[in-house]
């Protein structure tokens, strides 16, 4: 993961996309899994966006959710919004040049 420069960004503007482990805009930047688990949150998934200046704020493609159990931990719902975060990339994608 890395943030990109704002010279970059506007080099190639509306053309990067990004997928984010969180249902945005909660959960900005790092330890989604563990932020959501600890404000014990039904739902999480995973969201593809337009990146821009601000960190994790593009304008939302597609979102996928994730049902939290009683039992997950951070490991297990990382392991559960992946499995989404497959299918929404390619989605996005293929969205975009349709």
């Amino acid at each position: 993961m890395k943030i990109l420069n704002k010279k970059f960004i506007n080099k190639f503007n509306k053309k990067i996309i990004n997928i984010h482990p969180s249902l945005l805009p909660k959960y900005k930047g790092l330890d989604t899994f563990k932020r959501a688990l600890k404000n014990n949150e039904k739902l999480t998934g995973c969201t593809v966006h337009y990146v821009n200046k601000k960190l994790d704020s593009g304008k939302i493609i597609l979102k996928k959710k994730v049902f939290i159990e009683s039992s997950d931990n951070e490991e297990t719902l990382k392991a559960k919004v992946q499995k989404k975060e497959y299918r929404a990339y390619s989605e996005s994608i293929i969205s975009i040049f349709r």
